[in-house]
């Protein structure tokens, strides 16, 4: 009998020695494909005759990292290995764009060399804070110092909410300007194949009483014959028509025509309006008048949502107000700012650059906000029902306007896209989480009672926020954060990819090409 039992002993001890022997043997392997990953890497990074050699060492690259990086996650599942995994997988994207090479050579290695050291230094610091947890995680005060960071975010964002919500509230006006104090003004209206929006729009600023109006509709090349039939039959009724010009590889098509309107435009501010936008009869006349009593050169007015377009909840456009209203963004000098309508003087314009300055841009009103913002000449407003200034742009241009402007908000860097998301996820779901899934999870009471506490900060920020821009039901203003920033983090990601690997087009016409210095290799364009 003692001799079955010494066998059997023999027998484990040599299993576990041979598990042991085995483990050690995984874990070396996955440590030298890293290495070696990471080596590579840093040659074609630093070394330039490596680099020229870039499209036969990225895909080595990119099967050790992604073997070396999934290999971490399932050596010992938890949130640490599964954020390694998770980084590894933008280097893998990273590398993917070496391959692709769809950027001029310059751009490209300036680009992708950067991207490789910030996640290089992420996965790092995740490492590092794998050790920190694995000697602290015991102790209870942990979670509750995890939980009070979280709920100090929330209490700062709900903070930053009311103090934009209310600086951003249409003023009541006192009486408007006279004629002769009010200054001679162009509504500038891009238009590229438009129909009845465009007729909607332009016979809603022909009613306009505003004494000292100008108004310029540029057909940007429109393949709808309809468009500039639109636009000239209007000509009785004062608009001028302004015959755009075929798009330059050096330009966004969208940047090249508010140029062209500018050089057009013989009033001292320019309306730019997009075609969904509508005025009441003194809406400019109310808009020039606080402009000018605020002593303002720049505004950008988000508009009153339109009354049959209230009821449904816009995803895409509640979340492009999150990001202009809640976060503290005067403190990083970039103001809230929305093209839908903007109005600016016309010598502020010459003064910052013109649009030659922001050429590529996706954004270009944010460069001229961030120019006058200093000097207390930029103002963002949220039109009022009174105000007359109404908009109700259709879900699918709303997803549209979600891709074309996503990834360039983010200076189209894929750490950004990294950074953005880690931080949304541990400070705007991982309070939910904590909070439902503390009845499971032992991260103590007091954890629980502060992840709570921040939710329900949360939702009162996004709920107000929902409800002054008139996004959506107030119940589901209520429930819809959790979505909407899944919903964003969807986004980010989606709106990458069409940018690095694919095309984003805005009427018709892939933007991908002046935004990302891309060279040929894409689709014809529509004539």
């Amino acid at each position: 009998m003692c001799q079955v039992y010494d066998a059997a002993c023999k027998k484990s001890i040599a299993m576990i020695d041979h598990g042991t022997e085995c483990y050690s043997t995984y874990m070396t392997v996955i440590l030298w494909a890293f290495g070696v990953a990471v080596a590579l890497e840093l040659l074609m990074e630093w070394v330039r005759p490596v680099w020229r050699l870039r499209k036969w060492l990225a895909p080595v690259c990119m099967l050790l990292t992604a073997f070396a990086s999934g290999g971490i996650a399932l050596w010992r599942p938890n949130v640490f290995s599964v954020l390694i995994g998770f980084i590894g997988l933008y280097r893998v994207f990273n590398y993917l764009r070496l391959v692709e090479a769809r950027m001029h050579e310059r751009y490209l290695y300036l680009a992708t060399r950067r991207t490789g050291l910030v996640l290089l230094g992420l996965q790092a610091a995740v490492g590092a804070g794998w050790l920190a947890w694995e000697r602290w995680h015991e102790s209870g005060s942990v979670w509750t110092l995890a939980t009070l960071v979280m709920l100090g975010a929330a209490a700062a964002l709900l903070a930053s909410t009311l103090r934009s919500l209310n600086r951003t509230a249409w003023p009541q006006i006192s009486g408007h300007l006279s004629d002769q104090e009010l200054p001679t003004v162009s509504v500038a209206i891009p238009a590229r194949n438009e129909t009845e929006d465009l007729e909607q729009c332009l016979q809603s600023v022909i009613a306009s009483d505003y004494p000292k109006l100008e108004i310029l509709v540029l057909d940007d090349c429109s393949q709808i014959k309809r468009t500039p039939e639109i636009i000239r039959s209007f000509a009785h009724d004062g608009v001028r028509f302004v015959q755009g010009d075929e798009p330059s590889d050096t330009w966004l098509p969208k940047n090249q025509a508010y140029d062209k309107l500018v050089r057009e435009a013989s009033g001292e501010y320019i309306v730019f309006a997009g075609v969904d936008v509508r005025f009441g009869r003194d809406s400019l006349r109310q808009l020039m008048t606080l402009l000018i009593r605020k002593n303002k050169v720049m505004a950008s007015i988000l508009p009153w949502r339109h009354e049959q377009a209230e009821r449904r909840f816009a995803l895409p456009q509640a979340m492009r107000y999150f990001w202009e209203l809640m976060p503290p963004r005067r403190l990083f000098n970039r103001p809230p700012v929305l093209s839908t309508c903007l109005v600016i003087k016309k010598e502020a314009v010459t003064h910052a650059g013109g649009f030659v300055a922001v050429a590529r841009s996706i954004t270009p009103e944010a460069f001229f906000a961030r120019k006058l913002i200093a000097t207390d000449g930029y103002s963002f407003m949220r039109a009022s029902l009174a105000s007359g200034i109404e908009s109700s742009k259709a879900s699918r241009e709303q997803l549209e306007t979600a891709v074309r402007t996503r990834y360039p908000q983010l200076h189209r860097r894929p750490e950004n896209v990294v950074l953005l998301s880690l931080l949304m996820t541990g400070a705007l779901l991982l309070p939910f989480v904590l909070a439902i899934g503390g009845f499971w999870l032992p991260i103590g009471g007091l954890a629980q009672a502060l992840a709570a506490l921040a939710c329900a900060l949360l939702i009162a920020a996004y709920w107000l926020m929902t409800t002054a821009t008139r996004t959506g039901s107030r119940w589901f203003g209520l429930v819809g954060l959790p979505l909407g920033v899944m919903y964003d983090i969807g986004m980010q990601h989606y709106s990458m990819w069409q940018y690095e690997f694919s095309t984003v087009e805005w009427k018709g016409r892939n933007v991908c090409i002046p935004a990302m210095h891309v060279i040929p290799h894409l689709p014809k364009l529509n004539d």
